[in-house]
């Protein structure tokens, strides 16, 4: 198959990284790949090399494509001139697939993608007398031909359509008035767009349960659209340790004692990732315990803030930000940790939580979207309420308390993730997804 995959932007992040690995595993098997993105700029890194440096067995490389006016945010000016910019270039390709990500480049690529399709459905037929002097017999049978293609053209050149949902795009309501009636709107606008884009694409992938329960609340799609299929990722570097990344050598690296306890993230420092729940629950601790430290994995636009945060609360020596690394250090990161933790506000299903399982590190997670479908409450992991800030403390606080039980949970979820979350699962179970979406198509 010819495959078009259209992601918003080619950042370091946990979408990007599953649109890549699907690429990658997709050219492995033999398909056509094109991948199309809107610019890549800001503190959050980029993919793109990656990409470009792929090659499979065979020499076949991932046909890139930059769409100059697909942009993270809502701009109708920007928005119109992207659809008709992948519309072209749905054109140019002829897909057999397109495959969009995340919200922005879902609803304007499956916007394009069925505008493709419906041209081609409604194409008119070409006239009888254009096919020359043939005999009437022959004229009508190419006549009715011709009207039969229009009928099924779209299928002749044009696209099945699937989409995955990586997180919601709707906001938690908070703050003041003013700021509540804001994300009421915004939400508003994207259960709105979400709706209208459901009826333009023939499957909906969710990384969650939970994605599809909270879409279909809102009405958007139908029930018989949606299908689960786990974030994959590249498993083996999180189970076996690189040279030079075994938990004691990396924790050397950082400064970090044998006696430390170190809490983790690994996550963009950024609006609704729960840094700042973290320094307000833990804080006036590790005013009192220096073997209490946080490491921060990422970087962001918040970045400042935070750390000038860190600097009024006096905790310099103890919070460690190691800024933007690339995918390949994160592994040996996440063993430098004692508990993962991911207070987030809005997810699909974060894959730092099974990354942390399968790397020998006990997550704890705000119970938000689909989280709990992996760290389960005192089976994989802590979940606590989201915005708990008490009860995320206390689970930390026990976890430090109770490592034979924090071992047990880690086994328990990394036997789980070692074949759930695999990339090579993930592929599989597209290449499902996708012969389901052409006969839907079809039909």
């Amino acid at each position: 198959m010819r495959i078009l995959h259209i992601s918003t932007r080619l950042i370091l992040g946990g979408s990007q990284e599953n649109t890549v690995l699907s690429c990658e595993g997709q050219a492995r098997l033999g398909h056509d790949v094109h991948l199309a993105f809107g610019p890549i700029y800001g503190p959050e890194g980029s993919l793109l090399e990656r990409v470009e440096k792929f090659r499979t067995d065979d020499g076949r490389g991932i046909t890139t494509h930059v769409v100059g006016h697909l942009v993270r945010e809502v701009n109708p000016r920007s928005d119109y001139r992207a659809c008709e910019e992948l519309r072209r270039l749905i054109e140019v390709i002829v897909p057999d697939i397109v495959h969009t990500h995340s919200s922005k480049a879902g609803v304007v690529g499956r916007r394009a993608a069925w505008l493709h399709r419906e041209a081609g459905r409604h194409s008119p037929a070409r006239p009888a007398d254009s096919y020359g002097k043939a005999t009437d017999s022959i004229q009508t049978v190419l006549k009715d031909f011709a009207q039969l293609s229009a009928r099924v053209g779209f299928l002749l050149g044009t696209p099945a359509i699937v989409h995955t949902i990586h997180g919601p795009p709707f906001m938690p309501v908070e703050g003041g008035t003013l700021s509540r009636l804001k994300i009421h709107a915004r939400n508003w606008v994207y259960e709105r767009a979400e709706r209208y884009a459901a009826k333009r694409c023939d499957l909906i992938v969710a990384v969650a349960d939970a994605m599809t329960r909270e879409f279909l609340a809102r009405g958007i799609g139908k029930p018989e659209q949606y299908v689960t299929v786990r974030s994959g990722m590249d498993v083996d570097p999180f189970l076996n340790a690189a040279s030079g990344e075994t938990r004691e050598e990396m924790r050397r690296s950082l400064g970090i004692g044998p006696d430390d306890f170190v809490v983790g993230t690994v996550a963009r420092l950024a609006e609704h990732k729960g840094h700042d729940d973290l320094l307000d629950a833990l804080g006036d601790s590790m005013k009192l315990d220096a073997r209490l430290k946080l490491l921060w994995v990422g970087d962001g636009w918040w970045r400042g803030r935070l750390m000038e945060r860190v600097r009024s609360l006096g905790l310099e020596s103890q919070v460690i930000a190691t800024g933007l690394v690339g995918p390949e250090r994160i592994p040996g990161l996440i063993r430098a940790m004692d508990v993962l933790a991911h207070p987030s506000y809005r997810e699909g299903l974060p894959r730092t939580v099974p990354q942390a399982l399968l790397c020998g590190v006990c997550p704890v997670a705000y119970d938000c979207d689909g989280t709990g479908e992996i760290c389960r409450e005192m089976e994989t992991g802590r979940l606590v309420p989201t915005g708990d800030k008490e009860k995320l403390r206390d689970a930390i606080v026990w976890l430090k308390d109770h490592p034979r039980e924090r071992a047990e949970m880690v086994e328990r979820g990394r036997e789980e993730c070692r074949v759930a979350f695999s990339a090579e699962t993930m592929v599989m179970e597209l290449e499902k997804v996708y012969a389901r979406a052409i006969e839907v198509a079809r039909r």
